[in-house]
């Protein structure tokens, strides 16, 4: 599994970094994805939360 962000889509409604902090994070003003952080079932939930698509996962 991969997580992507597309930076022309997101909207920053801010449901990734406050849902799950530990994967998605802004560094440095980089938007970071660690899918180290969490387990694979929290990451595709939180996916799932975002309004605007800009998280997508691919297999």
């Amino acid at each position: 599994m991969k997580v992507t962000w597309d930076q022309e889509v997101c909207i920053h409604a801010g449901e990734c970094v406050g849902g799950l902090p530990t994967v998605f994070k802004v560094i440095d003003d980089q938007f970071v994805i660690d899918q180290s952080g969490a387990s694979e079932e929290e990451i595709r939930a939180t996916v799932a939360k975002c309004p605007s698509g800009a998280l997508t996962i691919t297999e």
